[in-house]
């Protein structure tokens, strides 16, 4: 259902109050003057700077407000009338005696105050022949609870491709006007629609019009600046560069493969084949696998922005405000898409959920319960890739099936596993991993998770220059020396590691690689 028939059904349901949640002001305004002007209903809109603004049409009251008339006296709502003062429009809109619609805006602010509330509830409950819906436009939702049954809620969705399609149509007539033509608008117009997704109308247009100035031309990328000032702004999520290619991550052919076969499944066309969305990931695993690298190359390989999800900065010591920061996390993650919304080591981001209403008056039990949901109804392009070292601490609900698409097992790697791994670290830093002995450097680093292997390298290069002072370069000799120096983790943590191990191996997790890992580690 479009925004204009959500609109168009509260108030032909003759909704008293309706409750639109948008930044988008004159998109909102433009969708209730259109539903006005086909039920002959005169508009007008109030703020508080601004007092009364007539849209179409003459509204009349009989409010007690105005100086200079008497109290029965009728009086035609004019341009500037009653700023400042949100009872008086609430009296005006009481005791208007004919159909009209008023739209507040920012009127949230004053929902704080008993006595506006208590006017608001007056207004409804008022018996007359006239039906005066009042529609309160506001960027957050802050209901007080003595409203909330008498209030209809809508989310007024961002533009859509066919309306992001005729924004773009109008920037480029606009440049044809001025005399700059936009070449091969074809060729990319998918992807600028793509690009634009997520942005408000007046996001699309200046993004467009920067791309063009900056650039001269329309250029998708472009566009993703201004989706980074959206999550600078946000202050709940982080935006990541992500450069790591899925090449640069060693082993883990059969996540690979899963993440190559979803690369389009995000395209219209992908759609009308019949193909959901993809939901999300669990990287279950050996900490210093691979894990988090891997959700920077998904990022990567799927050309869409990365957003770490920091559940830390959701919880806030103020009441409400985490479930308020948790709303509008989700918000700014699917105004971003398509995109990935990484979560590391989300176990210790919900841990406690059990003990909440104990321990914090059951503020992270809401917030959570809050991510289930989203996570289970959420049809936007949002792809969750969510990283756990601990099994034990993590909230069995959350992995229940219709939440994540799957969830994958990294092990420690296998021996061939562990000659890719040096073969790209070496690389990564200017070496001929011919001139290396892998097969030594891999039997050598049995144990060694991928962490504890460019470790081993980077503690090569420090010895070797602290000595020759770059005289002289490392060798395969080099590395082993450090590996020899180096415990691995899986010495450190034996225990958990089978743990987790047992985990998998007893609920089905996949394993992120077909050649098997390393076996479960014996004490010696």
């Amino acid at each position: 259902m479009n925004n204009l028939h959500k609109l168009a059904n509260a108030i032909g349901a003759r909704n008293d109050i309706i409750y639109v949640v948008s930044h988008e002001e004159t998109r909102v305004l433009d969708t209730v003057c259109s539903i006005a002007k086909s039920l002959k209903f005169p508009l007008c809109t109030w703020s508080m700077a601004s007092g009364v603004k007539p849209i179409h049409g003459t509204i009349t009251t009989k409010s007690k407000y105005f100086i200079s008339k008497k109290p029965d006296d009728e009086v035609i709502l004019s341009k500037g009338d009653l700023p400042e003062n949100p009872l008086a429009i609430l009296d005006a809109i009481q005791n208007c005696s004919q159909d009209a619609i008023f739209v507040l805006y920012d009127f949230h602010t004053f929902l704080k105050d008993a006595g506006v509330v208590r006017m608001l509830k007056d207004v409804v409950t008022t018996l007359k022949s006239s039906y005066t819906p009042v529609i309160i436009i506001s960027s957050v939702l802050k209901i007080p609870v003595e409203m909330e049954k008498i209030t209809t809620v809508i989310d007024y969705t961002l533009p859509t491709p066919e309306e992001i399609s005729d924004i773009v149509t109008g920037i480029v007539d606009y440049m044809r006007d001025k005399g700059k033509e936009v070449l091969h608008l074809q060729d990319i117009k998918d992807d600028i629609i793509k690009a634009c997704k997520g942005l408000t109308a007046n996001e699309i247009e200046d993004a467009l019009m920067a791309s063009y100035i900056e650039h001269g031309r329309l250029k998708p990328e472009a566009i993703l600046e201004q989706k980074k000032q959206i999550i600078k702004k946000s202050d709940i999520l982080e935006y990541y560069e992500a450069t790591d290619k899925l090449q640069e991550v060693g082993g883990m052919d059969n996540l690979k493969d899963w993440i190559r076969k979803r690369k389009h499944a995000f395209t219209p066309q992908a759609r009308e084949f019949g193909i959901p969305a993809p939901k999300g990931l669990v990287l279950l695993g050996v900490p210093g696998c691979g894990k988090t690298l891997m959700c920077k190359a998904v990022a990567n390989y799927w050309d869409m922005p990365l957003l770490r999800f920091d559940v830390g900065r959701v919880m806030q010591g103020i009441v409400g405000s985490s479930e308020e920061n948790m709303r509008k996390a989700i918000a700014v993650a699917e105004a971003i898409q398509p995109c990935v919304l990484w979560i590391d080591e989300i176990e210790k981001g919900f841990s406690g959920t059990g003990s909440s209403n104990f321990s914090d008056a059951g503020t992270l039990a809401r917030c959570f319960a809050t991510f289930l949901t989203w996570l289970s109804e959420k049809n936007s392009d949002v792809f969750v890739v969510a990283t756990a070292n601990d099994i034990k601490q993590l909230p069995p609900e959350l992995l229940r099936k219709g939440r994540f698409d799957d969830i994958f097992f990294v092990d420690l790697p296998s021996m061939e596993e562990r000659k890719e791994i040096f073969r790209i670290h070496l690389q990564k830093r200017n070496r001929d991993p011919e001139k290396f002995d892998l097969d030594e450097l891999a039997q050598g680093s049995e144990g060694f998770s991928g962490a504890d292997i460019e470790a081993s390298i980077e503690a090569a290069l420090y010895d070797v220059y602290s000595e020759y002072m770059g005289r002289v370069d490392i060798s395969t000799f080099d590395i082993i020396n450090a590996m020899k120096a180096t415990v691995p983790l899986s010495k450190t943590m034996e225990d958990q590691i089978n743990e987790i191990r047992e985990w998998c191996r007893k609920n089905r997790a996949k394993m992120a690689s077909s050649r098997g890992g390393n076996m479960i580690v014996r004490r010696t």
